[in-house]
């Protein structure tokens, strides 16, 4: 299976639940709940009215698109880097899945997953 990385660097972010979000950002995930409006987005995009950040974010996504009938390909990265001791923050779409990671451990990550054999494709 492919990886392929993305050259950005990412913020988890919080927002008033009456925010307004920049739908033309060339990434954007938006989570909005009874209690919460978060978005991840490009670092250099976080508006001022934030009201809390995790910023040092790095990602890669799954190559292609996946079928929803495939099992198992989020627990099978998570539990690679998780035996490494890495934590991630998955976010998926219709068509993919994406990994965050810090990016204090984002290329040791990718060479665990090459050794276990995904391809790692540069963005």
């Amino acid at each position: 299976m492919t990886l392929q990385t993305i050259d950005e660097d990412f913020t988890v972010c919080k927002f008033p639940a009456d925010a307004l979000v920049d739908l033309s950002l060339p990434f954007l995930f938006v989570g909005k709940t009874d209690h919460e409006l978060s978005v991840v987005l490009p670092s250099a995009a976080v508006p001022d009215s934030v009201l809390q950040r995790e910023d040092d974010w790095k990602a890669f996504r799954f190559a292609g698109s996946l079928d929803f009938s495939l099992i198992g390909i989020l627990a099978r990265v998570s539990s690679v880097l998780a035996e490494h001791g890495i934590s991630i923050f998955a976010l998926s779409t219709f068509d993919t899945d994406y990994i965050l990671l810090k990016k204090e451990h984002f290329s040791k990550a990718l060479d665990f997953l090459k050794a276990e054999g995904y391809s790692i494709q540069p963005a």
